[in-house]
């Protein structure tokens, strides 16, 4: 009966347990992240996010049953985080899931509140077929929303929710102008990190020589490559707006190249390099080639190509330790120069993206030999500056913040696709994301989209890593089984042993 009573104890031990468990995980949402950044835990922007909501949100998300592995995966993850969202926020964040797919009314609902439907491959009875899904989500505060309509991965999700809970609970969205009328860069060809902007801000153009110009309506200034004179009168409405602690995004030329139809540079001059001198900054004339960069074909004769290194087409994977720069891998910049600073020591300085280990610099006017044969000695330099962060008193008494970037054709599409890499505008946006908002979500962006292409890894390196993947499960299930046997051989001799009572 003894043995019998123990089990019983046992068993309802377990249960009780397995109870208490049940109870304290639903009262306490608890997740061990051991990822590189960091990207299960809830930052410190989302928390203050959720801790100042004022009015419940409801976040429905639409996915449908039966998904493929990896994207329930997903599906699971995102569970989690709302799940921890509700529990920051002490009940303010409501959610649900919802299969659209279960009937007509719920999938003309979810198309209608802007979630997309997509195929997706699904393994049915050892055949693959495509089938409709939906994944994504809809949140909702009073009248307003705000869709997610992809989440096929969960790299940047926290950022999506979040500044689309903040979306609708901010009153007033801070203002940014893209200063125009000296050859700048227009909306419509920055239309990428224009319309990342819009969920946090509002974009306006403005004219800085309009005499009705209200330079207190904005946070931030941008000027993205102007090509022709800054009038003196304009340069001062700037001094202005840094006086009274206005923050500015700076992306300019020195040098003025167009190899599809001449191989010749041209120095740029705006008077905003002499502007930005008399402050201890310098854009310098010249351009920087790099070791890091892009292979283009060339024509020699008809019938024939040959691929040739661009060392001005720069891949920068060079990057800062701050915010702004905080996740990103690579970026291109084209004919960038290079920026130094030799002001106000009480200034700080970041630099955000430099040049690699093997870069050197160029006049910023000359010809360009394309067909070069470069080798080693022609990058006797390393780690130049190509963009940079200003803390500190940058245009007066009042502290304000300012970012410098020595090209401003990395935002600007390629006339084949009309885009720019992911990263250009991850970059850029998050500049003016830091310099006009101190939530702290600029981190958030790029956080979990990390790649580590296996090209990248050393041979050595990838061959451990191919064999310890393959090998591994064998040698843990072969431990496994010779422990097993060892403690059975042991239970097995102890009860041949005179006297063995169980």
């Amino acid at each position: 009966m003894k043995p019998k009573k123990n089990k019983s104890v046992a068993i309802a031990l377990l249960i009780g347990i397995v109870i208490l468990v049940n109870y304290l995980s639903n009262q306490f949402f608890v997740r061990l992240d051991l990822t590189e950044d960091n990207r299960y835990t809830l930052s410190s922007a989302t928390k203050d996010i959720l801790h100042n909501l004022e009015e419940p949100v409801t976040v429905t998300a639409y996915f449908s049953n039966n998904l493929p592995p990896q994207l329930e995966q997903v599906k699971r993850d995102f569970r989690d985080m709302l799940t921890e969202y509700s529990n920051r926020s002490k009940g303010m964040v409501e959610f649900e899931f919802v299969d659209p797919l279960k009937d007509d009314k719920l999938k003309a609902q979810a198309m209608q509140a802007g979630i997309a439907q997509t195929q997706v491959q699904v393994e049915e009875k050892d055949q693959v077929k495509a089938q409709i899904a939906f994944m994504g989500a809809n949140i909702q505060l009073g009248e307003d929303n705000e869709p997610i309509p992809n989440i096929y991965t969960t790299a940047g999700l926290e950022y999506k929710l979040s500044s689309a809970i903040k979306k609708l609970s901010i009153t007033g969205k801070p203002v940014v102008g893209f200063v125009q009328g000296h050859g700048e860069a227009t909306l419509g060809q920055i239309w990428q990190a224009k319309q990342a902007l819009d969920v946090l801000h509002r974009t306006e153009l403005v004219n800085l020589g309009d005499s009705a110009l209200d330079l207190n309506r904005f946070n931030t200034l941008a000027i993205i490559g102007p090509k022709d004179s800054i009038p003196q009168d304009q340069l001062t409405k700037l001094d202005q707006f840094l006086d009274r602690g206005g923050r500015l995004f700076i992306a300019m030329d020195r040098s003025d190249a167009d190899l599809t139809s001449e191989q010749f540079s041209r120095a740029v001059n705006t008077g905003l390099e002499t502007w930005l001198t008399k402050r201890g900054i310098e854009v310098n004339s010249n351009v920087v080639i790099d070791m890091n960069c892009q292979q283009g074909w060339i024509q020699p004769q008809p019938g024939y190509l040959m691929q040739i290194t661009i060392p001005y087409f720069i891949i920068a994977q060079n990057f800062g330790n701050h915010p702004i720069s905080s996740g990103l891998e690579q970026i291109n910049m084209n004919f960038a120069s290079s920026i130094n600073h030799s002001g106000d020591s009480l200034m700080q300085v970041t630099p955000l993206i430099m040049s690699s280990e093997h870069s050197g610099t160029k006049p910023a006017e000359g010809y360009i030999n394309i067909t070069q044969q470069w080798s080693e000695p022609d990058f006797p330099l390393s780690d130049l500056t190509l963009a940079a962060a200003f803390e500190g008193s940058i245009g007066g008494s009042t502290p304000t913040k300012m970012v410098l970037v020595g090209d401003s054709d990395f935002p600007i599409g390629d006339n084949q696709q009309n885009q720019a890499p992911p990263d250009n505008i991850n970059f850029m946006v998050n500049s003016i994301d830091w310099l006009s908002d101190d939530t702290g979500l600029v981190e958030l962006r790029t956080r979990g989209a990390t790649v580590r292409p296996i090209d990248d890894i050393e041979d050595s390196k990838r061959t451990f890593l191919k064999y310890l993947n393959f090998f591994l499960p064998v040698v843990l299930a072969l431990l496994y089984g010779i422990f097993r046997f060892q403690r059975n051989h042991i239970i097995k001799l102890k009860r041949m042993e005179a006297g063995y009572v169980q």
